[in-house]
């Protein structure tokens, strides 16, 4: 079978391929500009990566815990947890959350196809059919989980590919496939653990003289080494559910908020009325949310990561027209003959006609 081939393939060279991965990712940031259509080679190959590493993760997120033997290094992410529970509990929260995921992986390549091949007012028709779905989307999952979205609503991955013990590649042709019967050779020992039973002596002149007194108190040594609430709730219970009725406003506002956006901009991209209302319903949204208390680390981070992303309005609308472009248009001027500056200064160029051109390179 094709697909078990694959993914045997795949767990015989991870390695490589987190690598081929890394360094495509790269390649795709100066490909616009170089060449004619190069935006849309770039974000086509950028679209294929996102698809595959979400598939990638998928498969990868299989072998580890289909493997007793394997022990992250690093603890799992709230958000890992909380999303990968999710996943686990609701096979209808698992196909929404990867649908939402590969359209927003495809929605910038899909905007250039169009743009393309058909009208303006086809392209905006468009861009709201797929901001009325995505919109939709999200509302099922608020309504299944009843708590705050997380963005992404899928598992991130939260361990390094490289790191995945050899059995988990040699155990299993596929994940989807029982796995083989225990090798009787011992584990191996990783590099970094072999010969560490007797420790070498330090150099006289590399060792620093002992302080005459500590710097640092025991309870600073421990306070960051202490499990907090977090780290032992249940995974569904990291995030409290929505009680009062402003909290489901405010969810609410903030889920319909780019479509109302798009919305605006089709019937008026003259004016300023789709920024100053994208921008009140954003508003509006933080002031009806709730305070999360100082424990519920997994909703103040997401609470947070949303008032960082109102950063994107520089980028958008007449704050764009007539404040940042000029900035951006200057810095990219006095850096073009510098030596090493320059190479920033050409990226720059090469990137600003791109957000003046597609609405989702800066899209809500």
């Amino acid at each position: 079978m094709a697909v078990a081939r694959y993914e045997s393939f795949l767990l015989n060279n991870v390695s490589t391929i987190s690598s081929l991965e890394s360094s495509l990712r790269s390649v795709t940031w100066f490909l616009p500009g170089r060449f004619k259509d190069a935006e849309l080679a770039s974000e086509a190959l950028s679209t294929l990566l996102n698809v595959m590493s979400m598939y990638h993760d998928t498969l990868l997120a299989k072998v580890v815990r289909s493997d007793p033997k394997y022990h992250p290094l690093i603890p799992t992410s709230l958000h890992s947890r909380f999303t990968r529970a999710w996943t686990e509990k609701s096979n209808v929260y698992k196909w929404i959350a990867r649908t939402l995921e590969l359209i927003r992986y495809t929605e910038l390549v899909i905007e250039m196809g169009l743009r393309r091949k058909v009208s303006s007012q086809n392209r905006w028709r468009s861009i709201l059919f797929l901001e009325a779905i995505k919109a939709v989307l999200r509302l099922f999952l608020l309504r299944i989980t009843r708590k705050p979205l997380m963005s992404p609503p899928i598992p991130e991955r939260d361990f390094d590919p490289t790191a995945l013990p050899p059995s988990s590649a040699s155990n299993a042709s596929s994940p989807t496939l029982a796995p083989s019967s225990p090798s009787s050779s011992p584990p191996v020992t990783p590099d970094h653990l072999k010969n560490n039973h007797t420790a070498l002596s330090p150099h006289p002149l590399l060792v620093s003289p002992p302080p005459s007194r500590s710097e640092s108190t025991v309870e600073d040594y421990l306070l960051p080494k202490a499990l907090t609430s977090s780290s032992v709730k249940p995974s569904l219970s990291l995030v409290r559910t929505l009680s009062a009725p402003q909290e489901w406003l405010s969810e609410i506002v903030y889920i319909l908020r780019p479509l109302v956006y798009a919305t605006l901009l089709f019937t008026d991209r003259r004016s300023n009325r789709a920024l100053m209302t994208a921008l009140a319903m954003e508003l509006i949204s933080r002031s009806l949310r709730r305070t999360p208390s100082t424990s519920a680390q997994l909703e103040r981070s997401e609470y947070g990561r949303r008032d960082k992303d109102m950063i994107w309005y520089l980028l958008r609308g007449s704050i764009w027209e007539t404040y940042t472009r000029p900035k951006l248009e200057a810095v990219a001027e006095k850096t073009s003959h510098a030596p090493l500056l320059g190479l920033f200064g050409a990226l720059m160029k090469d990137w600003i006609p791109l957000i003046d051109e597609y609405y989702y390179y800066t899209a809500p």
